[in-house]
């Protein structure tokens, strides 16, 4: 019990004076929380909607061709009236 207590001790120490390789590997990258975010304009910006106004929706299946073969897929287009 003893030998692995000081084993760990050791090998902790040892860790504990390595220059921290990953830490200069995250310097040349930039964190994912770090990016910029696109930015998304939703059209037409400058047009007022009535108090009434009502969003009409089609949807509607489509065909996609892929590599595993052709599949069903479900679109919509939406327009606010």
């Amino acid at each position: 019990m003893v030998k692995i207590a000081i084993v760990m001790t050791a090998l902790a120490l040892g860790f504990g004076l390595m220059p921290p390789a990953v830490a200069a590997a995250g310097d040349q990258r930039q964190e994912l929380s770090a990016q910029r975010r696109p930015h998304v304009t939703i059209y037409p910006r400058h047009r007022r909607l009535g108090p009434n106004a009502k969003r009409q929706c089609r949807f509607w299946l489509a065909q996609e061709y892929r590599v595993s073969g052709t599949v069903i897929v479900p679109r919509q287009h939406c327009w606010w009236e």
